[in-house]
């Protein structure tokens, strides 16, 4: 990422994208957190400082709490994916965790469809109590990934290790 920033107006529709995500039970799970301007580095801050506090004193690396620190120093902006347990408890939540996972697809495909760089981090503190804590969630909420997106100056490849071919099986009666 170059640093340069995003409009709120491109952000709103890749979280407008997001929305339209499919829902069984019209649960619509996902909730976004989103960091602009200055709170893109206060999180960065934040995210750190979670992982020294929560990290016994043999298995912090300075390295992790650097890298934690400086992630989102080029990023416009970083939102925060959470999968919220819906309010039909017969709905499983495999079933709500992939609802987001949808969601956040839409986004990055918007992003792309933008020329925007996006990173989907799920490292760090993501996936710790801490976190969670720091965000307010619920028992049964998950962090599903932290996101960073901006601009580059680099074109996007894309790489894939397996053959298409390897993945889909054709049934043709």
């Amino acid at each position: 990422m170059n640093g340069k920033k995003i409009s709120d107006s491109d952000i709103n529709q890749m979280l407008e994208a997001a929305d339209w995500a499919p829902t069984h039970g019209m649960t619509e799970p996902w909730r976004l957190i989103v960091y602009a301007g200055n709170a893109v580095t206060a999180f960065c801050q934040q995210h750190a400082e979670l992982y020294r506090n929560h990290t016994a004193p043999e298995n912090f690396m300075q390295g992790n709490y650097d890298k934690l620190l400086h992630m989102g120093d080029l990023a416009s902006h970083i939102i925060i994916a959470i999968t919220q347990r819906g309010h039909l408890p017969k709905i499983p939540m495999w079933e709500e965790t992939a609802a987001t996972a949808c969601a956040i697809q839409n986004m990055l495909l918007t992003a792309a469809g933008m020329g925007l760089a996006a990173y989907w981090g799920t490292g760090g503190m993501a996936q710790h109590q801490a976190m969670k804590d720091h965000l307010q969630l619920g028992e049964e909420d998950k962090v599903m990934g932290i996101l960073y997106f901006g601009y580059t100056d680099i074109t996007a490849t894309g790489k894939r290790n397996i053959p298409l071919a390897e993945k889909v099986k054709w049934v043709v009666s």
